[in-house]
């Protein structure tokens, strides 16, 4: 059995899958399974992949397209080993990232979830996100408070994190009838319930712009998740409420900008307290601005300055 089962999830990614799969192959940790689900592409993404099958990497099809989550899910019931990662098909890993989650591992035995930090790469410029790591040393490792450090930015990313298989005994699988921010909804469940040791290194590449990038897509007819239903959890835990906020104003703001109805509901129940004074500005402006807003971050990025309303 390998130590790590490493899930990719492919769907029309032919442009980039062949270095994804090279970033995995090319870990100093050897130790691992590689699992790539086609989520039945239409382009030649299925026939690149099928070019690295071997004893170490399995292609699994689907017959239809499921979506991300299924995939994952998918990806997960066919893992052989303990500890289980993933890797978009658009995305990379640095050489040593499967080496960072070891001695995560190895060193923090209470943990069941574990993380490096990443970069973004924005077309040529790379940067480093907005994500609560600035306030750790740079030399980091050790146990953190998800809900508490976790306001910005993704402290990780579903590249950059390592799942113990407990977790999803306890917590269940990937909500498959949700097809935004899936991620959101199970990262809430995981770190409810089980430890996250993490370190400030960066051992991965975040693509911010490719094709079928969900953070460059609408949210119209997008399931998405219900913060309500772990306002329960809020009640005794004022990390998890002020997190629920926080990701609330995201989401509504997302909202807001395509013109969906659902902004009202979704930040109706947010405590303006758990926002800074930018962000309750930002959700009390119409849609128009939003997206001026947006605008004006890009062109900056282009001129390699980046601004964040966190």
């Amino acid at each position: 059995m390998s130590f790590f089962t490493v899930i990719i999830p492919l769907y029309n990614k032919e442009k980039y899958i062949e270095n994804a799969i090279k970033s995995v192959l090319n870990q100093t940790f050897t130790d691992f399974e590689l699992v790539i689900i086609d989520d039945f592409s239409s382009d030649k993404s299925a026939t690149i992949a099928a070019t690295f099958e071997s004893e170490k990497v399995q292609l699994i099809y689907h017959e239809k397209n499921c979506g991300l989550s299924a995939s994952r899910n998918t990806g997960i019931k066919k893992a052989n080993s303990n500890y289980i990662t993933f890797l978009d098909a658009d995305d990379l890993w640095k050489p040593t990232f499967l080496e960072c989650i070891f001695q995560l591992i190895q060193k923090f035995s209470e943990a069941r979830i574990f993380a490096t930090n990443y970069e973004e790469v924005w077309d040529a410029v790379i940067k480093n996100p907005c994500n609560g790591s600035e306030i750790l040393p740079k030399d980091f490792t050790g146990y953190i408070n998800f809900f508490k450090i976790n306001i910005k930015q993704g402290i990780y990313n579903h590249g950059s994190v390592c799942f113990h298989k407990e977790v999803f005994e306890k917590v269940g699988f990937y909500n498959e009838k949700i097809n935004f921010s899936e991620d959101l909804d199970f990262n809430i469940r995981a770190n409810y319930n089980f430890k996250l040791a993490y370190t400030n290194s960066v051992q991965m590449r975040y693509f911010m712009q490719t094709e079928n990038q969900l953070t460059q897509s609408s949210l119209l007819n997008k399931n998405i998740p219900d913060f309500d239903s772990y306002e329960n959890w809020a009640k005794t835990n004022s990390d998890i409420k002020k997190y629920l906020d926080f990701e609330r104003y995201v989401l509504g703001k997302r909202l807001k900008k395509n013109n969906d109805l659902r902004w009202k509901k979704m930040i109706e129940t947010i405590d303006s307290r758990n926002l800074n004074w930018k962000q309750n500005v930002l959700i009390k402006m119409p849609s128009f601005v939003l997206n001026t807003v947006d605008k004006l971050k890009f062109l900056l990025l282009k001129l390699g300055i980046k601004t964040s309303t966190y």
